[in-house]
């Protein structure tokens, strides 16, 4: 069996996508707010990665700094602005 390199891009694109999945599910279930934007921001870091296998460097170098630096940032102002932990219901 012969590896190429597209099944091995395929492969750490297929890993990158379970660890956004993981990463997405983590964010929606956290109570602690601060902790659900750093899985927000993770998953968005793994989309980048996976723009850039995709070979899109103009979407790549957008997304980081609006969706792994801006939007946490924005959202963790807010968050500072109310409280920091979900109420439970």
């Amino acid at each position: 069996m012969d590896v190429t390199p597209e099944i091995v891009i395929l492969a750490i694109m297929a890993l990158l996508g379970l660890i956004s999945v993981v990463a997405t599910y983590f964010a929606i279930v956290e109570r602690d707010l601060v902790k659900a934007v750093l899985f927000s921001a993770i998953q968005s870091t793994t989309y980048a990665f996976i723009y850039y296998l995709l070979m899109a460097p103009d979407i790549v170098l957008v997304y980081i700094p609006v969706a792994v630096g801006l939007y946490p940032a924005v959202i963790l102002f807010l968050i500072k602005k109310t409280e920091r932990f979900e109420a439970e219901t």
